[in-house]
């Protein structure tokens, strides 16, 4: 039997409260995620960063082959220091049929709905496997993702699409 995925609002505000700011910690974002695919044959692995106070995470669902699709996003988000928030910015409120909490349109919202697919897609026959990328340090300059890169584009199961949700520049 397979434990029930919960629904991307769920997801969304476990993500939300963590406090994610660039150059801070994000590991405990990255324990929950990582128990959420926990059991269900997904491989995981982290790219840390050199002082291992934040890391990237990897996720791969399906075969292990070259190939597949890449849904990247990053964990980071600014600080709200200065910043008119009328609630707590992270713990997520429904109102007028929007999500409001730190991160909920960039990068959060995109990640629960990245890990709801993921989820989704554990245990079903895939002939191609489904990548996911958690990236930190984005909001001060792709700084975190780096590594990740170089590492991944060495293996020979690289991806071979990528796909983001992240606002142009």
């Amino acid at each position: 039997m397979t434990r029930p995925v919960p629904p991307p609002l769920e997801i969304l505000a476990r993500l939300v409260a963590f406090p994610t700011i660039s150059r801070r910690t994000n590991l405990d974002l990255l324990d929950h995620i990582e128990a959420l695919f926990a059991g269900s044959g997904a491989r995981m692995h982290r790219f840390a960063h050199e002082d291992g106070s934040r890391a990237n995470l990897w996720i791969s669902i399906g075969p292990d082959i070259a190939g597949g699709v890449v849904l990247s996003g990053h964990s980071d988000v600014v600080p709200v220091e200065g910043q008119d928030w009328s609630s707590d910015s992270f713990a997520l409120r429904i109102a007028d049929g929007r999500a409001y909490g730190r991160g909920t349109a960039d990068m959060k919202g995109f990640l629960a709905c990245a890990i709801h697919a993921g989820l989704q897609a554990t245990g079903r026959k895939l002939a191609r496997p489904l990548h996911l990328a958690i990236s930190y340090d984005e909001e001060i300059g792709c700084l975190g993702v780096r590594g990740m890169i170089e590492a991944l584009a060495a293996r020979p199961s690289a991806p071979r699409f990528a796909s983001s949700a992240s606002r142009p520049a």
